[in-house]
């Protein structure tokens, strides 16, 4: 903790007096930001960095694996994940969600190996209740023998699962069909900085360049997501 603490007086100290005008700004007038972003709550993603965001851009739910709960009913969001996606599209009025899975995932790896949760009930739960059958999600893998990265391209196929989650609740389905909203998925590599998105023409990630940035699902491409991606480019 002493770093922590360390941390907090330098920021205090050093830091929120050069951006004092902004926070002042932020506490008059409230958020606006532009986009939700739904990540793993992995200590090694931070979203505000990999997006080079400040204070008041963007607003960020966090949790392992990166999961977006099937929607139900009003009676059952899904905890913080639905309260989150509902009061940033009704509320903020964000016009793009992203769903960002990462290389080196452990939920991916737990998925991959079932035995690995059976101590963690909590995880267990939660996973199959984003990812529905570990079975199907995990057919066809390509093996670590052949040079292939099986928990980098299960992260893929989890985000773009997460993405037809994100569809079924009815606040962000109203909004893509008014082309109010944009859903994106990502998959950030940890080691090399590079970020993945999800085409929702192709089905394929691509590595995002400058400003190419390729777009999973908005009004004219609504069924994209059903498309579970097997390769990047």
């Amino acid at each position: 903790m002493d770093t922590f603490i360390s941390g907090m007086a330098r920021f205090r100290g050093e830091v929120f007096p050069q951006n004092r005008a902004l926070y002042e700004k932020l506490a008059r007038e409230g958020q606006q930001p532009k986009a939700l972003m739904i990540s793993c709550a992995d200590s090694r993603v931070i979203p505000e960095m990999i997006a080079q965001c400040g204070p008041g851009e963007l607003f960020v739910s966090r949790n392992v694996g990166n999961i977006v709960p099937p929607y139900v009913d009003e009676s059952s969001l899904s905890g913080e994940v639905g309260s989150a996606i509902e009061y940033a599209v009704a509320v903020l009025g964000v016009s793009d969600i992203v769903v960002c899975g990462h290389s080196d995932c452990g939920a991916m790896k737990a998925i991959m190996n079932p035995s690995a949760l059976e101590p963690l009930p909590h995880v267990k739960s939660w996973l199959r209740h984003g990812c529905g059958d570990h079975q199907r999600l995990c057919e066809g893998l390509p093996s670590t023998e052949t040079g292939g990265d099986p928990v980098r391209t299960l992260a893929m196929r989890n985000v773009a699962l997460q993405l037809n989650n994100l569809r079924s609740y009815p606040v962000v389905r109203e909004a893509v069909a008014h082309g109010r909203l944009r859903l994106h998925g990502w998959v950030f590599n940890i080691e090399s900085g590079g970020v993945y998105a999800l085409d929702g023409e192709t089905g394929r990630y691509h590595e995002v360049m400058d400003h190419r940035l390729p777009v999973a699902i908005h009004a004219a491409n609504e069924d994209a997501a059903s498309i579970i991606p097997m390769a990047a480019e």
